[in-house]
């Protein structure tokens, strides 16, 4: 009999380990399913980038990547209406704002659910980051974007003085992106 030599026994227990994870459903070096999802279109309709929401250990995150904006900071919000009407997505309505609060997150009666921070493009134009956003969001019941009737996510002109209501100075609608389950 011979013995088996370290590295078949590595092999070994690294191919049981996988075998036990994947029984399990394991998602270990994944990245976590979205639950929603949104195509950024432009005031032109062109498609510009994507938004993804996932919920993973209890942490729900915004995704975004874009491109196509000017450089610089840029209001994102949610807004209240799952729709994106170019060119100027005032279909989206009002930001997402289901507490009947002022808009700001540094402002003391504030902020509205729907409030994120400003997302930077560089100097190409485009963004790619995420956020950790409000648990509420994924949930059930009112302060869920998954709304009857839907969310969109918009990006604006100008950066968000994150005081300012109704949507902290930050302009024109650019870009929009309707929020769906799935």
């Amino acid at each position: 009999m011979t013995t088996p030599t370290p590295w078949a026994v590595t092999g070994l227990l690294a191919t049981l380990t996988l075998a036990a994870a994947c029984s399990r459903g394991s998602t270990a070096g994944t990245s976590p399913r979205p639950f929603a999802s949104g195509t950024f279109r432009d005031t032109a309709g062109d498609r510009v980038g994507l938004a993804t929401l996932t919920d993973s250990a209890g942490a729900v995150r915004l995704g975004v990547s874009v491109s196509q904006l000017s450089p610089g900071p840029h209001g994102l919000h949610f807004h209240a209406q799952g729709t994106c009407t170019p060119p100027d997505f005032t279909s989206a309505g009002p930001h997402f704002n289901p507490d009947g609060r002022k808009h700001g997150r540094l402002n003391p009666e504030g902020p509205h659910l729907g409030d994120l921070p400003n997302l930077v493009a560089g100097p190409d134009g485009s963004a790619d980051t995420s956020f950790t956003v409000a648990h509420d969001l994924a949930g059930p019941g009112t302060r869920s974007l998954l709304q009857p009737g839907g969310t969109a996510l918009v990006i604006h002109a100008k950066p968000d003085d994150e005081r300012t209501d109704p949507s902290g100075n930050s302009g024109d609608r650019v870009a929009c992106a309707v929020i769906e389950p799935g």
